[in-house]
């Protein structure tokens, strides 16, 4: 034990330096050896939520001063820490679980540190993105490993639907976050808009005692959803695959809505302005649309 603390120990850490310092997702074992010491030397810690990181502070058996930095308060609290940091301080900066700035606080406050002259060192650590991708399989094989992280969804419905078009024709997968009483609104609206047969990995409760990460295709999602209230709780962590996947399927690259606008379109227009339209509306593709008009023309 005592070679693996040195390992940290015998670092440099610069006064006058704010330390970026990612946190567990939820396993207090994945936290990094350098971030234990940073956050056992620092003079103090400016965190997201006090309550939190107060708690994780103790299960390490560590006490340091507390410095409350989140989204309501972030640009004013980041000044006072850069008075600290001119006054020859260390102070780390850890939100309420994985890596600060990625869909937490700490963008403004390492922008102000910067700004101030002072260094900003990052300890990279847990990351709920790289998690539930390290777990993906093929669905992160486009050639070149490139995915999207979206964040959180808008909460409103319309707003909600039109992030998902806009982002269900890049061919690589993408990640989203959501929290668990909108995770059945999301997952809905994902099965409305996306192929069938598109797959996604649902990731639940990360590195934690009822940790799942389960992959089925967006068609299979809501019922999987619905069969267990369990399957409700916790964070959620969605990689959703490209739409390289969905070349050559024809009608079934298609999703639900789309092929319910085309089929509107078709009983008022010809059949290539309604494909033209339907993928205009709804982001489908025009190629697989024309077709299946086609087939539906064939059939009446």
């Amino acid at each position: 034990m005592t070679d693996w603390i040195s390992l940290a120990a015998g670092q440099s850490y610069p006064t006058g330096t704010l330390y970026v310092v990612a946190t567990p997702i939820g396993n207090v074992a994945d936290l990094t050896l350098r971030a234990l010491h940073v956050l056992g030397m620092a003079d103090a810690v400016a965190c997201e939520d006090t309550r939190n990181t107060g708690q994780l502070l103790s299960r390490l058996g560590l006490h340091r001063p507390l410095l409350a930095v989140h989204e309501h308060n972030e640009r004013e609290a980041a000044q006072r820490v850069v008075a600290r940091l001119a006054a020859g301080e260390r102070i780390a900066y850890v939100s309420d679980a994985g890596t600060p700035g990625i869909s937490d606080p700490g963008a403004a406050l390492v922008e102000a540190a910067r700004a101030a002259g002072h260094r900003v060192v990052p300890l990279p650590g847990p990351s709920a993105v790289v998690t539930a991708l390290s777990v993906a399989g093929e669905m992160l094989q486009t050639g070149d490993g490139r995915f999207t992280f979206a964040g959180f969804l808008p909460t409103r419905a319309k707003a909600r639907t039109e992030a998902i078009v806009a982002l269900a024709g890049l061919d690589h997968a993408w990640v989203l976050y959501e929290a668990p009483h909108r995770i059945a609104d999301t997952i809905g609206a994902l099965a409305a808009q996306l192929p069938a047969q598109r797959r996604i990995l649902i990731g639940r409760e990360l590195t934690k005692l009822f940790e799942e990460a389960i992959t089925m295709t967006v068609g299979e999602a809501p019922a999987w959803l619905a069969a267990d209230a369990a399957h409700s709780k916790g964070e959620f962590v969605l990689v959703v695959e490209g739409a390289a996947s969905d070349r050559g399927n024809g009608e079934a690259s298609l999703a639900p809505e789309a092929i319910r606008v085309l089929e509107l379109l078709l009983a008022e227009l010809p059949a290539k302005r309604a494909a033209k339209l339907a993928a205009a509306i709804t982001g489908g593709d025009t190629g697989a649309l024309y077709a299946l008009a086609l087939e539906r023309r064939a059939a009446d």
